[in-house]
Formats: C-alpha cells, sequence, structure tokens
C-alpha cells in the first residue's frame, strides 16, 4: 500500500470509526441516564469532532486548501450514514432532518482541525482531549431538565362546496386510496399513510380512530363541537401497540420525543358556495434541541394535513 492511500485511510477511516462507536455508545439502553443520540453533544459535537479529525489526520499540504477543509469532511459524514442505515442502526427519516447539521458542523470542525494542523507545532493533547469532550458533556447535559415544547402546525383550503358536504367529508372520511394520496414528504420518510377516519356521532364526546396503515391509529375524542364549524379534539396515538418497525423511534408519533396533542376543523364562509376549512394541531416536542426538532415537527405535521385537507377537498367538490 503506497503511502498516499494510507494516509487517506487513516484521514477518512479514523474519524468514521470514532462515530459509529460514538453512535454505539449512545445508544445503549442501559446509558441512557448518561449518553443519548437525541442529545445537543450528539447532534452538534460527534460531526464537529469527525471533520476536525478529518482535517487533522490529512497531510499538511492538502490542509492549507481552504476547500479541503471545508468539504473532506463530508466524506467520513457520508460513510457514517450509508453504514448505520445498512445495519439499521439509524431509519433514513432520522438522517434526513439532521444531515444539514451534521455537514455544517463536520466543516466547523474540519476549520479547527486545519488551524490545529497548520498553527500549531504539537496539538495531539489538543486532539485527544476533543475526542473525550462528548464522553464529559453528555452527562452534564443529560442532568438538565429538558423544558418540552408546545408548537403549533396551522393549514387551511378552499373549497366550492356546500358547509354540510364539506362538514361530512370532514367527519366522516372513508376509504383513501393510494393515487389520493399527496403526503410525498412523508411518505418519503416513511411515516404510515393514512387511510380513513370515521366519527360514531356529532356532539362533544364523540370518538374518532384515525386510521393509517402499518397499524397506527390516532383516538380521536371530541372535545368541542359546533355543527357545519368547528370540531376540537383530542389526540392519543397507539404508540406502544405498532410494531417497532412502523417508525424510527426517535420520530415515533406519541413517543419520548414527539407527540400529538390535539386537533381543530374550522369552516369559515368566504363567499356563497365557497369555504375556507382550517385544520391545525398542537404538538409537544421533548430534546434539548426544541428549536431544531420543533421545525421538523411543524414540516411533518404540516404535510399530513395539507393531505388530509386535499382529499376532503376533492370529494366535497365532486
Amino acid at each position: 500500500m503506497n503511502r498516499q492511500l494510507k494516509n487517506i485511510l487513516i484521514a477518512i477511516g479514523i474519524p468514521t470509526l470514532y462515530a459509529i462507536v460514538l453512535r454505539l455508545a449512545f445508544g445503549v439502553k442501559d446509558w441512557n441516564e448518561l449518553f443519548s443520540v437525541m442529545s445537543v453533544t450528539f447532534l452538534f459535537l460527534l460531526p464537529t469532532i469527525v471533520g476536525a479529525l478529518t482535517v487533522y489526520l490529512s497531510d499538511k499540504n492538502k490542509v492549507e486548501k481552504l476547500w479541503y477543509r471545508i468539504f473532506t469532511p463530508w466524506i467520513p459524514i457520508i460513510l457514517f450514514l450509508i453504514i448505520t442505515l445498512a445495519l439499521a442502526i439509524e431509519g433514513w427519516a432520522c438522517w434526513l432532518m439532521i444531515l444539514p447539521i451534521f455537514l455544517i458542523a463536520a466543516s466547523i470542525g474540519g476549520l479547527i482541525g486545519g488551524y490545529l494542523k497548520l498553527k500549531r507545532r504539537n496539538d495531539r493533547l489538543n486532539i485527544s482531549l476533543l475526542i473525550l469532550i462528548p464522553f464529559l458533556i453528555s452527562p452534564v447535559e443529560q442532568l438538565i431538565e429538558k423544558i418540552p415544547g408546545t408548537y403549533k402546525a396551522y393549514t387551511y383550503i378552499d373549497i366550492n362546496s356546500s358547509a354540510e358536504k364539506i362538514w361530512e367529508n370532514v367527519t366522516r372520511v372513508k376509504t383513501i386510496e393510494k393515487n389520493e394520496d399527496t403526503g410525498y414528504l412523508t411518505e418519503f420518510l416513511g411515516f404510515p399513510r393514512p387511510l380513513k377516519a370515521e366519527l360514531n356521532y356529532n356532539g362533544v364526546g364523540a370518538y374518532r380512530e384515525a386510521i393509517f396503515t402499518n397499524g397506527l391509529i390516532f383516538r380521536e375524542t371530541v372535545t368541542e363541537y359546533e355543527e357545519n364549524k368547528k370540531m376540537v379534539f383530542s389526540i392519543k396515538a397507539n404508540t406502544y401497540e405498532i410494531p417497532s418497525t412502523t417508525l424510527d423511534e426517535h420520530i415515533l408519533i406519541g413517543g419520548e420525543y414527539f407527540d400529538v396533542l390535539n386537533g381543530t376543523y374550522e369552516l369559515e364562509k368566504l363567499t356563497e358556495g365557497k369555504y375556507r376549512l382550517h385544520l391545525y394541531s398542537n404538538f409537544k416536542m421533548n430534546t434539548t434541541f426544541n428549536f431544531y426538532a420543533g421545525w421538523w415537527g411543524k414540516i411533518i405535521m404540516k404535510d399530513i394535513q395539507n393531505n388530509i385537507l386535499k382529499v376532503e377537498k376533492k370529494r366535497a367538490e365532486e
């Protein structure tokens, strides 16, 4: 093996191996009180250190190039992605959400690694300490009490129909065929597809099951009701009754980190024969990085809601 190839394998292989070891360590259930994949430590520090290692272990003549320090750290991140997907350690949905942060953080790490490589004479001690930082900071982060954040996902659609026909399709959504489904993002993320939902009667206390594929069911109870105008309902997902393969545990609705609390339909008259159907939901995120997780939660919930609204519009206008 020539020297150049050996240096490439070291610069790419060691950071990739480090990322895998850290992911396995942070994923051990019995260590949850000390380490967690759903943490700022894992989400931001892991890729930063991977980037720093990649550049620091590279040849000095390559490190002198700015583009190398910025983009080369992406290689071990992509390899880490491929390996964790291939071994089913991580799901595609989670990777899609965290990849932008991982790439940016890896580039920042690459700049740090470049500084240590070019501006300092001997920083092996600093690099060694850098590798240990997640194991030192994560236990401290886990001691910080998580403050759940509540968010609202608001959507609406305009429908040319009567209030009665629109409301009929709101309260009783008959089987949704695959060709009617426009929830492209949630489908791409591997979320179950909506099938049907039907209210047992119109009024407060009424019960409805919103049934999705793969056994996912949202059990809904009406808490406020005005015929042809408004319906508010609480939502409870059957999280612990569905197969573990239905959703990634980190984005499991009704799980430890992400839960939908309630939903509201409101029908607003615009003109004669034209109405605006509002649908919004309140959901909860329980992470130490709610500022990012909440943003993704809104995107997911809006995709689900827009999908349902389009089905209701099409049927009401037929």
